[in-house]
């Protein structure tokens, strides 16, 4: 009988070393380094009941002008938000990984997904009973009649009841309770993780069906498991949103078959998610005119322009060393957009609280609301009130220059869609003036929006 191998493997990044060590000297966590088998005697594939491979011609090559697209080769989720960040459909023979915090709706979005499509559907439950996945199902409401459910854990299992129902999807819930017999290690550990895995993205390359992953994730954000995991899928999706909110956010974090910018937008309500197809009016709907530190900005989110609201604070600060407080913004952004306000305009800022928040619970990166943020911070610290009729679309440089900003136009519908009467951008903006009856104010530096706005 050979003998099993084992090596000691990192469970935060999966480093892998030939002796234990307290610390990982990769990542520099304690007490995550354990000892797994890392060879097995079984050299059966494990999604595979016989030793017979499917494939019955060899590989060939081919040249690329060869091969002839095919148009049927994505079909519709259903849901024209996942839709959308999926980039126009499913793909056959993908595999998709979906993660977020506990509770944010991961397994809602992918059941309602399966309850709603008009395909054969296999959803795998490794975390839930029966009974609490109809629950769930009753709620949101059944309306594909071939939506199968499975409790288990063990992949050889799964893989045996696949080739009964041969589904057209296969949903699995989730990948850190799978275990392989193929390997001895606890389920969720590194190479648990690896091997399963890799089963099903074998089982989903071979037989051309798409699977869906939905994976865990650690404190710090990421996805728990190794980082190889995130590289072997096709497509990762993240799920985002603050828990005292209803709002939700899925963005691709990584799509081979689509743009990696593009974000869905959903409300969690008692039946399930709900898509919002126009997240600029409801973003919008609780704004009050007279009160200061409140500016509108026109931000995109891959091809979907947007109008956010930014709520700014200036106060004196109390215990000498001044706080600088985001919510939904870039910390750093906001020390770099003060020291430009303070050096360039000759704003003094430094002695004074300032806290920043984007409404609706949701985060943006997007360089082009700069001068929205310090439009809201000016006007809290002015204490006037800006008018809700303007929008702002434009970066802020460290010479305190208003630099332009992509896809202009789009932005500039988006706020003539909702009512704005003005838009305030660069002034070295390239856009097209034609069939717009909204007001474009172009400005070249801060102090110059300072003056149109407070005089």
């Amino acid at each position: 009988m050979a003998k099993v191998k084992t090596e000691y493997t990192c469970q935060n990044c999966g480093s892998h070393f030939s002796k234990w060590m307290g610390q990982c000297s990769r990542c520099g966590e304690w007490n995550t380094i354990v000892e797994e088998v890392i060879e097995s005697s079984s050299k059966e594939k494990a999604w595979q009941t016989d030793s017979k491979s499917p494939s019955t011609g060899k590989s060939k090559v081919r040249a690329v002008k060869d091969f002839i697209p095919d148009r049927s080769e994505r079909f519709s989720s259903a849901d024209p938000e996942l839709d959308r960040v999926l980039g126009g459909g499913i793909v056959e023979g993908s595999v998709t990984l979906v993660g977020g915090e506990p509770g944010i709706g991961k397994s809602t979005l992918l059941l309602q997904m399966a309850l709603g499509i008009s395909s054969k559907v296999l959803y795998v439950s490794g975390e839930e009973s029966e009974q609490q996945v109809q629950m769930r199902a009753r709620r949101i409401g059944i309306r594909n009649e071939e939506c199968y459910l499975l409790t288990a854990t063990s992949t050889q299992e799964i893989f045996q009841q696949i080739k009964s129902q041969d589904p057209d999807i296969l949903i699995v819930d989730s990948i850190q309770t799978l275990h392989s017999q193929l390997i001895e290690s606890a389920p969720g550990s590194v190479s648990q993780i690896r091997q399963c895995s890799s089963e099903l993205i074998q089982f989903a390359k071979e037989t051309g069906t798409p699977v869906f992953l939905i994976g865990h994730i650690t404190k710090e954000g990421q996805i728990a498991g190794p980082k190889l995991l995130e590289h072997m899928v096709d497509t990762v999706l993240q799920f985002e949103g603050d828990r005292h909110h209803i709002y939700r956010l899925l963005r691709a974090h990584k799509n081979r078959f689509g743009s990696t910018h593009e974000i869905g937008i959903y409300e969690m309500h008692g039946e399930g998610m709900r898509a919002v197809a126009n997240p600029s009016q409801l973003l919008l709907s609780e704004r009050d005119a007279d009160l200061s530190g409140n500016a509108v900005a026109a931000t995109l989110e891959g091809i979907r322009p947007m109008l956010i609201e930014i709520q700014a604070l200036c106060s004196t600060a109390v215990y000498g060393t001044p706080q600088r407080s985001t919510t939904g913004f870039d910390t750093r952004r906001l020390n770099m957009l003060l020291a430009v306000l303070e050096k360039r305009c000759g704003f003094r800022l430094a002695t004074k609280d300032v806290f920043l928040n984007i409404t609706g619970g949701i985060k943006v990166d997007d360089p082009a609301i700069d001068l929205a943020v310090v439009a809201a911070i000016l006007s809290s610290n002015e204490d006037i009130a800006l008018s809700p009729r303007t929008c702002f679309a434009a970066e802020v440089g460290l010479s305190g220059e208003l630099r332009p900003v992509p896809r202009l136009e789009q932005r500039i519908s988006e706020a003539e869609k909702l009512g704005f009467e003005e838009i305030v951008c660069s002034g070295h903006s390239k856009w097209s003036a034609k069939g717009v009856s909204i007001k474009v104010l172009e400005f070249n530096k801060v102090e110059d929006v300072f003056q149109h706005l407070f005089g």
